[in-house]
């Protein structure tokens, strides 16, 4: 049985470089965002005001529930919170 080894669960489990990068994209800022909402002592009442979006949308982003955000809809609440969102492009290995 021939072994695969991937960078990253993403590569794994995407159909397509491009999907996984796109998945990768969007874990990194769910993490940031939960990070920051965290340490800042936010409770999932008062993000919800702070990003714009309901409390139950903030217990999916604490949650994990990477299939409901879009990596647009990310960028907009990591702004929200007061956030930067950098994106550094790279060749290809």
């Amino acid at each position: 049985m021939k072994r695969d080894q991937f960078d990253s669960v993403w590569d794994a489990i995407e159909d397509t470089p491009a999907e996984a990068e796109n998945m990768k994209l969007r874990s990194s800022l769910m993490i940031a965002i939960k990070v920051h909402l965290e340490r800042n002592e936010v409770t999932q009442a008062e993000a919800a005001k702070l990003l714009g979006v309901t409390q139950p949308r903030v217990s999916d982003l604490m949650r994990g529930k990477i299939n409901l955000f879009s990596l647009d809809a990310l960028v907009n609440m990591a702004t929200a919170a007061g956030m930067h969102v950098e994106i550094k492009v790279l060749e290809a290995a």
